[in-house]
């Protein structure tokens, strides 16, 4: 039998895990927008010791729990700490300091763990609000609940008994590639992987810039160089790991990591910098190791 919600529950038995660095307003918005849905609300902020972080942000805690380390753990360790402290019955919604939640957004994406007890992570579809169109161009083309390889972390509902057979997220991981890791291993233990087309997540890519070349535009992130790392070295780990069971997404994954190169070539300097940092990312998940030395400044 399948479990079903009460109708109309304002909170159901979700924990949101909201994770924060040197958060700004927007994260109240956030933090209030997933009280206003979840039964509790965890901020990990991973604002380093001695600068302003989420208590420069009293409203905050009057709604959220607030994790404050004193370091910077990374995305996959300040998920892992959230979830530590979040229910142990709840299915976990987590959000970055930046994605507010829409009405229903919970109650919808629930409803589809509820229809079917083999789906482990639902997402909604990212949305380029000032542009008014998904984020991934092929959203436009999928059925209304789309199986895909990976979803992205802001907005996804977790089955808690999915995460406890996979195990936690990533902290080699650091940052790049933490959901995507996350939903090839819940895929891996049987588990469906979807997305809802009709809930949109209004979602920011940071500094991003369009840029032209000839008739061609293209899309450049301007990620700081250590990012760069972390993004080749974990999407490198993840072909290595998955390239029998997924082909496809690791083909499509390969693909944007040239599209990546080709962007800090033509537009970001200092280029052969950032190139050679690629090409260290790649090399170091091709053999399995990392370079702590690519972390920033207050990480552990």
């Amino acid at each position: 039998m399948v479990a079903t919600r009460p109708e109309g529950a304002v909170n159901p038995a979700v924990t949101a895990v909201v994770t924060a660095f040197r958060p700004d307003d927007r994260l109240t918005e956030v933090v209030r927008s997933a009280g206003s849905q979840c039964a509790r609300v965890v901020v990990v902020d991973n604002t380093p010791a001695g600068e302003p972080g989420v208590d420069a942000l009293p409203a905050v805690a009057d709604v959220a729990q607030v994790l404050r380390p004193g370091t910077n753990l990374g995305l996959a360790g300040a998920l892992n700490l959230g979830v530590h402290e979040a229910s142990p019955e709840h299915d976990l919604l987590l959000l970055d300091q930046d994605s507010a939640v829409p009405a229903g957004l919970v109650e919808r994406l629930t409803a589809r763990l509820d229809a079917d007890p083999r789906i482990g992570v639902v997402g909604p579809v990212p949305w380029d609000a000032d542009a008014d169109r998904p984020l991934d161009p092929r959203a436009t083309h999928r059925a209304p609940l789309a199986d895909l390889p990976v979803v992205i972390t802001s907005g996804m509902v977790v089955r808690r008994a999915a995460l406890d057979a996979v195990g936690p997220f990533r902290e080699d991981f650091f940052v790049d590639c933490v959901d995507q890791d996350l939903c090839l291993r819940v895929r891996g233990a049987g588990w469906r992987v979807v997305q809802d087309a009709t809930v949109r997540l209004p979602h920011s890519l940071g500094d991003t810039r369009w840029r032209g070349v000839g008739p061609f535009r293209l899309r450049s992130t301007s990620h700081a160089t250590w990012r760069l790392y972390w993004t080749a070295r974990n999407g490198t780990v993840l072909a290595r790991e998955h390239w029998r069971r997924e082909p496809v997404w690791v083909a499509t994954s390969a693909a944007l990591q040239a599209y990546v190169a080709l962007t800090v070539l033509l537009f970001e300097p200092p280029r052969l910098r950032r190139l050679a940092t690629l090409a260290r990312g790649a090399r170091d998940g091709w053999s399995g190791r990392s370079d702590p030395a690519m972390r920033p400044g207050g990480a552990r």
